[in-house]
């Protein structure tokens, strides 16, 4: 296991959100922006730091957020995709901290046991990488990372982030059981599916 004091969680939030067609990080959500969601629940484990990678509409989300200790870092060319966020969220990262936490700002549904529980599945430097693997399906994220497989997030890719990285490195993986799913919004029919499936599940 690896500490939440030595560890940075890295929000990347810098996407254009084109298939969105509107500032996605701020659509209401349950009273609370898309983005607020992710924050709130990076604030719980009590990380060594909160970094969020910021982007397209950087000045908008800035003003409309309920910040607290975050470190805000602006992305500048974030057309370049996922990959390019990545990057600067390493790069802005000093020699402390043993390993970062990757999380998409798209993902609201993300619970804080869910962060607990990647911190818990770290074991050694032999399998540096943490991912989860849900029950319903979905993608491996968030992602935990360890300092010595850093390196890897630089031959990351457009918009592939490090999924790939996940695939080509099996033997680096560490595969972590988790109930339910973690969704990306990344259409208003999404962000709508999500409002549908609350209606339903509170009867």
């Amino acid at each position: 296991m690896i500490e939440a004091r030595r560890t940075v969680a890295i929000v990347l939030a810098a996407g254009a959100s084109s298939r969105f067609g509107g500032t996605k990080a701020l659509a209401p959500l349950w009273g609370r922006p898309l983005l607020q969601h992710v924050l709130d629940v990076a604030a719980v484990p009590g990380f060594a730091e909160v970094v969020v990678v910021l982007g397209h509409h950087a000045d908008e989300i800035e003003g409309q957020l309920r910040w607290q200790s975050e470190r805000r870092v602006r992305n500048p060319d974030p057309g370049a995709g996922l990959s390019s966020s990545l990057r600067v969220g390493f790069e802005c990262l000093g020699p402390f901290p043993e390993a970062a936490l990757i999380l998409l700002g798209d993902q609201p549904l993300v619970r804080a046991d869910l962060l607990e529980r990647l911190l818990g599945g770290f074991a050694s430097v032999a399998r540096p990488i943490v991912v989860p693997r849900y029950a319903a399906g979905g993608g491996q994220n968030p992602l935990l990372i360890h300092r010595v497989a850093w390196p890897l997030a630089y031959d990351a890719r457009a918009d592939r982030g490090l999924g790939p990285i996940v695939r080509d490195h099996a033997n680096l993986v560490v595969q972590v059981d988790v109930d339910g799913s973690n969704p990306d919004v990344d259409t208003p029919d999404d962000l709508a599916a999500l409002e549908a499936s609350a209606r339903q599940t509170r009867g």
